[in-house]
């Protein structure tokens, strides 16, 4: 596709529109003015000849997966092949997609002589986390004279994968990701012998009665005592609520002290962050972290394993999940997890019981899978959801009238967490920003405790 460029037309407004003036009020001049316009048609003609030539062996590679981080300006690598190496002065232009922003429309560059490949680089910010698809790259070039412009469309195949962003989350547990001698997560203090078999000795006076062998004993007629060691690889999963429940937005408070944290478009927004963050403390422990997601039925299950590559999976099954406009079906996913989890494991619920049907769905559930596992069940607290007379902005009865419905609410998941309580189960009422770092804070107690 070529077009004209302004050279042309001032060309045209230079010689064309005089020249047939001239001729219309002069009749002499009538060949004189012919020959001029002739010329410029002529050469008008040879020079959008010699543009099609130019974008002859030009063509753009992207790599095939692009892996960015939501609101980090990252910069997209270009691969520009000119099969002619002649020097050549581009313009380029991407259509990315409308969740991908950026300040540079289109950008030029200058492909040098003897040389084959080139590489641009363009800055880009991703605001939404996803996967997403680049097909074309637009390039333009001009023709030997200036009068016009070839443009061509280039289809490219390249997948853009916005993961959570987690520098904001990383700063504030910057003592979770300390490796240096007694500092940070490492120095944490284990009490408790323990619950794994490790071996048989014999037995030393002050032994409990509990730990001695009766089996071995009675086979070498004398006394066998049990030793155990403390839990090194414990099996830790995060369910993740994906249901109607989880696309609301959460309540923002404290943005001076979270600055590096992006407000949330939705709760799931933040039980995605969280639930990598708690990734990243359990592979740092040595423990097994699996996933599970769900919404009226179980959409993804990620078997809890440990290493980079196993991380790497459960960051592909959330960086892609959106919430549905569905209620979450908490007997599908109670039967799901008995029949797939046979060894005790540390389940950690990331979900929103504030609709009374479903948290007495969900209490008759968990009884069945607290015998078997060790549960704790976090919420984010909704807006407005706290006890009355907190709040000192209160300026009219409607106010009033709104700390009162969120006083019954508050209320009403006290007397959930209390239910829960007495059935073993953890339930706690996070702020937004808190939501990591209370999460990391209740795993490194159970594996302080070794209640697991």
């Amino acid at each position: 596709m070529i077009v004209p460029r302004s050279r042309l037309l001032f060309w045209v407004a230079a010689i064309i529109l005089p020249f047939a003036l001239i001729a219309a009020v002069a009749p002499a001049t009538l060949a004189v003015s012919l020959l001029f316009i002739g010329g410029l048609f002529l050469v008008a003609i040879v020079d959008a000849f010699g543009v099609q030539k130019n974008l002859t062996g030009i063509s753009v590679e992207l790599p095939p997966v692009v892996r960015l981080s939501k609101d980090r300006e990252t910069k997209l690598e270009l691969r520009i092949r000119n099969q002619r190496q002649q020097k050549k002065l581009l313009r380029l232009g991407i259509a990315l997609p409308r969740e991908i922003k950026t300040e540079n429309e289109e950008m030029d560059t200058i492909l040098p002589a003897q040389s084959e490949w080139s590489r641009l680089t363009w800055p880009c910010t991703p605001i939404k986390r996803g996967n997403f698809r680049l097909s074309s790259v637009f390039i333009e070039t001009s023709s030997p004279l200036g009068f016009w412009s070839a443009r061509k469309k280039i289809s490219v195949n390249s997948e853009l994968r916005v993961y959570p962003n987690l520098l904001g989350e990383r700063k504030n547990l910057a003592a979770l990701f300390l490796n240096r001698g007694a500092f940070g997560l490492h120095s944490q203090r284990q009490v408790g012998k323990g619950r794994d078999f490790e071996k048989l000795r014999e037995y030393v006076p002050g032994d409990g009665y509990d730990e001695i062998h009766w089996k071995a004993t009675a086979r070498r007629g004398k006394p066998i005592t049990k030793v155990f060691q403390i839990e090194r690889t414990q099996e830790v999963y995060v369910i993740v609520d994906a249901s109607r429940l989880s696309a609301r937005a959460p309540e923002q408070k404290n943005q001076s002290r979270t600055a590096d944290i992006k407000p949330a478009t939705s709760v799931l927004e933040r039980f995605v962050t969280a639930a990598l963050v708690l990734g990243l403390a359990a592979e740092q422990q040595g423990d097994f972290f699996g996933l599970v997601t769900f919404t009226n039925k179980v959409e993804k299950f990620v078997r809890a394993k440990n290493g980079q590559a196993h991380y790497n999976a459960c960051r592909d099954a959330l960086y892609t999940l959106e919430p549905k406009i569905v209620t979450p079906d908490f007997d599908e996913l109670a039967t799901f997890l008995r029949l797939r989890l046979r060894r005790r494991s540390l389940l950690v619920f990331l979900t929103a019981l504030d609709d009374p049907a479903l948290a007495e769905n969900f209490v008759r559930n968990i009884e069945l899978l607290r015998r078997q596992h060790l549960v704790l069940v976090n919420m984010i607290q909704p807006p407005g959801v706290k006890p009355i007379f907190t709040d000192p902005a209160v300026n009219s009865v409607d106010d009033l009238y709104q700390q009162l419905g969120g006083h019954l609410q508050w209320q009403n998941l006290r007397e959930l967490q209390k239910v829960l309580q007495r059935l073993g189960v953890q339930f706690s009422l996070l702020g937004n920003e808190r939501l990591s770092a209370e999460l990391v804070s209740q795993y490194l107690n159970v594996k302080q405790r070794q209640i697991l």
